[in-house]
């Protein structure tokens, strides 16, 4: 078994390899190679470890990870957590590699569970007017933000679909008032042209009736009586 150097500890190496994600290391007194990610290379942004190191280079490290895998010791080493100049360690409590690993652990999303409460007051606060806690309990301060509980969505959904039958309740109560103004002027229309058509009529008939009564006058023949009365009548005439 080769001596590895313990956990944290800083050493010079040799480089070995570049590649786009980073540069091997070897460790002396043994053959093992390290890895220094390109991003434990610089506090600054590494796209291109080329540009920083070169095969052949000797370089500060620090050792701050060994991992198996694939029945394989893998080492991790850090550049920017040493001075290069001199060796020191920048980071002695190991404060900025813990802030590395809190960044490369995944973040669970929790937003498709549902927080769930056993039970909910039924009661309205009168200080500030939520629902689900007595004023006694109420920590608003004047002034301040209000906040209540969020509906389920079922209740969500449930309001949607009412204000959906509202609307369409409406749409179909306008439409209806407008089928039956419309037949209203359509009957008011029609009967101002029975009306005018009616009065047309009848004063026609009017003028025509006077005239035929005249002729019918005219035209009628005196009776035998209404002669023997015009007899008499040059009769009594002629004695005189």
């Amino acid at each position: 078994m080769e001596a590895l150097p313990e956990l944290y500890a800083i050493f010079q190496g040799e480089v070995a390899a570049v590649t786009e994600y980073g540069a091997f290391i070897k460790i002396p007194g043994c053959r093992k190679q390290g890895l220094v990610h390109r991003t434990h290379m610089s506090s600054c942004r590494v796209d291109k470890p080329s540009e920083i190191v070169d095969v052949g280079d000797k370089v500060w490290v620090k050792l701050i990870g060994k991992e198996m895998k694939d029945d394989k010791l893998k080492l991790s080493l850090s550049m920017k957590v040493v001075n290069q100049g001199t060796g020191k360690d920048l980071d002695p409590n190991n404060v900025s590699l813990d802030q590395d690993e809190r960044k490369k652990r995944t973040f669970r999303d929790y937003t498709s569970q549902k927080i769930t409460l056993e039970a909910v007051l039924n009661t309205v606060c009168k200080k500030c007017g939520c629902k689900g806690h007595f004023a006694k309990e109420c920590f608003v301060q004047p002034g301040g933000t209000k906040y209540s509980l969020i509906p389920e969505e079922e209740e969500e959904e449930v309001a949607a679909a009412r204000c959906e039958r509202e609307k369409k309740g409406s749409l179909a109560e306008e439409s209806s008032k407008k089928r039956k103004k419309e037949k209203k002027k359509k009957k008011k229309h029609k009967n101002k042209q029975s009306s005018e058509s009616d009065s047309d009529s009848s004063d026609s008939d009017s003028d025509g009736t006077q005239p035929a009564s005249k002729k019918t006058k005219h035209s009628e023949k005196p009776s035998k009586a209404q002669k023997k009365k015009k007899k008499k009548k040059h009769k009594k005439k002629a004695r005189d």
